[in-house]
């Protein structure tokens, strides 16, 4: 029973790394996304300044953020 304890506490740290190394790409892809619909919509219903891109990144910024703190909620458990 002692030897799984330690096994289990030797394994979480490496879980949590791998978690913590995935969320940066997460992050990236999520805002990327959101800016190529937001330029997307900008080229199909052009205007003075770019607003879709400019509404959609800031979309998935906090799109980005919401997600990133389930996640380390999650590692906390």
């Amino acid at each position: 029973m002692r030897e799984e304890e330690e096994k289990q506490k030797e394994k979480k740290p490496l879980r949590n790394w791998a978690v913590l190394s995935g969320i940066a790409i997460q992050m990236g892809a999520t805002i990327f996304v959101f800016a190529w619909i937001g330029q997307w919509l900008d080229e199909k219903y052009p205007s003075n300044k770019e607003w879709f891109t400019i509404l959609f990144v800031l979309i998935g910024v906090a799109v980005a953020i919401y997600a990133v703190l389930r996640q380390l909620k999650g590692l906390n458990n």
